[in-house]
């Protein structure tokens, strides 16, 4: 888990690195991360992240 992934984070209002990230597949059968703000803890979400 050395990859670095961005995400919108809704609570600081910017782009911050991905904490404990996961990879999900949606229900749909997309790709998509999972992951905390490493600010706040707030969770962040990224679609298309494979």
């Amino acid at each position: 888990m050395g990859e670095k992934h961005e995400a919108y984070c809704f609570k600081c209002r910017k782009k911050v690195l991905m904490a404990n990230h996961e990879h999900i597949t949606l229900k749909n059968a997309k790709p998509a991360m999972r992951g905390v703000c490493p600010v706040c803890g707030t969770k962040v979400f990224r679609i298309g992240q494979g």
